[in-house]
Order: structure tokens, then sequence, then C-alpha cells
């Protein structure tokens, strides 16, 4: 029997047995003899046990709350081979030096992107009815409208412009397709012939912000994508439009945005915030047309367990001598969102 490769976990201890549940930890101990108990959080002051554990580790099993692998920790892990990270991006910890050492890297983005893009389809069928706002008058009134037809709702014809055709927001365009929804996008990263592929129009920003009714981010957090939605970018979505981000917080001007829902003219459906959490005072939890969420949209609960599965397979294919399937080379770095 060949012998499996010695793994370590490399995460916030908590998480483990959410991420690797009892039966997604036991395929794991098939292909790699790993200890559930032996979890390192802090590479800084390393207890003598993981140290040794360190020295003989060929798969670092990584995730939430994982330590930035920098050379030193690498000089103490001379055996490894392969990072596999059960979570998204692994911006936050991998280092250049892993390339450059010849170790794999795996991510769980794939995984992570399935709820993030059912998130942004459940905000944008409800946004399309108009159901928080209809919510909130229903609590103060305490009665129907009215039977009539409600003007100006619904999501037969509804255009969505999607900002980024990262995993996330390709995953969104393909839950989108069922839907009698006018789809569009806009990625500087995507040609035509790209945008064909997904059955979706390309379109520059500018004109994607004036042709949607709702309008959903999906794009890289990069010093070129700061604030990539600002004062201007706002003023241009129609009137009665509603933003989504599920990405990162420091894609929109927050300030920019706060003034735009005060006027009453947009709406804003917000999972991510910058900062991280929003401060107690910010207006954004008070104003009516502002809905925010905690940082939920991505794995959560017994979601976890599929980012578990998606590490279990990579290692499942190392051990059978094939290449990982979702491998993270370095020029990808900026794309994982």
């Amino acid at each position: 029997m060949t012998q499996r490769p010695y793994a370590m976990f490399a995460m916030s201890a908590e998480n483990v047995p959410q991420v690797f549940p009892p039966e997604v930890l036991e395929r794991l101990r098939r292909s790699v003899d790993i200890d559930p108990d032996l979890v390192a959080e802090d590479f800084t002051a390393p207890a003598p046990r993981v140290t040794d554990a360190l020295a003989r580790t060929e798969i670092l099993v990584t995730g939430w709350g994982c330590p930035r692998l920098d050379t030193a920790l690498l000089d103490a892990a001379p055996r490894l081979r392969a990072v596999l990270h059960s979570a998204g991006s692994v911006k936050g910890l991998a280092t250049p030096e892993l390339w450059r050492r010849g170790i794999a890297v795996s991510s769980a983005a794939v995984a992570n992107a399935v709820p993030v893009a059912e998130y942004t389809l459940a905000m944008i069928l409800v946004a399309g009815k108009d159901l928080f706002a209809a919510r909130d008058r229903l609590r103060t009134e305490r009665a129907f409208p009215g039977w009539g037809l409600v003007p100006g709702i619904g999501n037969h014809g509804r255009r969505v412009g999607v900002i980024g055709a990262s995993r996330i927001g390709r995953r969104v365009i393909e839950l989108l397709r069922p839907f009698d929804l006018r789809v569009s996008l806009t990625d500087p990263y995507v040609d035509e012939a790209g945008a064909a592929e997904l059955g979706v129009p390309l379109l520059a920003l500018d004109d994607l912000l004036r042709t949607s009714d709702i309008v959903t981010v999906h794009a890289p957090e990069t010093p070129q994508t700061h604030h990539l939605v600002g004062p201007r970018e706002l003023s241009l979505m129609p009137d009665g439009a509603v933003l989504i981000n599920t990405a990162r917080g420091g894609l929109l001007d927050h300030d920019a945005l706060i003034a735009e829902l005060r006027t009453g003219r947009l709406s804003a459906i917000l999972d991510v915030t910058d900062p991280e959490p929003l401060p107690a005072d910010s207006s954004l939890y008070d104003l009516p047309n502002a809905f925010i969420t905690p940082h939920l949209a991505g794995s959560q609960g017994n979601e976890a367990a599929r980012l578990g599965l998606a590490v279990v397979e990579e290692a499942e294919r190392l051990g059978a001598g094939q290449p990982l399937a979702h491998g993270v080379v370095r020029s990808e770095l900026e794309r994982m969102a």
C-alpha cells in the first residue's frame, strides 16, 4: 500500500469541523495522513509539535485564518509540495516564494462562487419585485394597497448589468439564463468573442450603468478598481436602479453612494462594505433604500462542507498523479473574486 503524504491544517481551528465535517474529513484521510487536532493558526511562535509536523508536511490544507506563507515558513517546510486552500482567494496567504519553489497552489474559489452567485440571483429577483420597499410599506400601513396591478415592478425584460466576469460573475450569468432578463457584461479582460461564449453582450462600463435596472458587482479589488463605482458612475445609473455588491467594499465609493441613496434615486444591496464591518453610526444602517447583510453571501453553515470537498478532490488528484483541477498561477491572483 502506498504511504499517504503527510498533511497539516493551517487555518482557524474553529473552522476545521465546519469545512471538514466527519464524512468529508474521513474521505480526506483516505488520501493524506492528517490530524484534525493539529491545526496551525500562528507560525510566528509555533508550538514544538507544530514545528515538527511542519518539517515533514508535504501538503498544507489552508483556509480562513491561515498565516501568510512567507519565506521563513517555507524554509521550515522543506518537503512542502502543495497548498490546498479551502476558501476563495489566496491573496491573503500566498507569496511569490510559493511559485518560485514550484509549490502547487489550489483554491476552492469555484466552490465558494456557488453560494455567492445564488445569493446574487436571489437579490436580483427580489429587487426586481421591489420586495424590500413593499415589505416596509406593509409594515407601516398595515394594509394592502389594493388588488390592482403594481406598476414599475417585475422581472420580465428587466435589464441586469454584471460588472466582472470573475468566477462568480460567470456563475451569475449562468444562473440568470432561465429567466426573462436582459443581461449584459462589462470586463476589460473579456473580448466580444468571450462575451458571446457567455451568451451576453459586452458593454463599456458607462454604457452598462446607463442601460441597467440592476447592476451587480463581481470584479476583483485591485489598485485600478478601487472606487470603480464612484459619484460619476452612480450618476449614470437610471432612476430607480439597484446596485448589488457581493465582491469587495472598496469597489464602491461609499460616501458617494450614501449621498446618492439619500436622494432616494437609487437603492443598494450590500453584502460587503468599506470599512467592514460598518461603524455603528453609519447612515447605511438607517437608509430605507439600503439593504445590508453581514458578509454572508459566501459559504456559510452547511455550504462550508463544499469547500472541504473541493480540497478532498484535489488531494485525490495529487494521490493519483493527476494535475490539480483548480490550480492557481501567480498571474491569476488579481482575478480571484
